[in-house]
């Protein structure tokens, strides 16, 4: 595994959309939900390592939506053109 492999995921975050759709700003989502403009800045550019279930609800609160709403999973393995594993 190269180095940058262990630092990336497959998860897409979709907070623009979401944004747009309400026509809200990020800064007025930050000041609703209680985190910097900087931490929703790194989750919105996919930059992010973690997030908080607790930031996650008030994400979703503020927005009006679910979790599969901001976030999908991009199956690496799909995108080789092979099926995805069973579970």
């Amino acid at each position: 595994m190269a180095p940058d492999d262990h630092d990336s995921h497959a998860i897409e975050v979709h907070l623009d959309r979401m944004l747009s759709e309400r026509g809200m700003t990020l800064a007025e989502l930050a000041s609703r939900v209680g985190v910097t403009n900087v931490n929703l800045s790194i989750l919105k550019n996919g930059r992010a390592r973690a997030i908080r279930f607790t930031t996650l609800t008030r994400i979703c609160e503020v927005l009006d939506c679910q979790p599969g709403d901001l976030l999908t999973y991009r199956s690496t393995e799909h995108e080789r053109g092979r099926p995805p594993t069973a579970p």
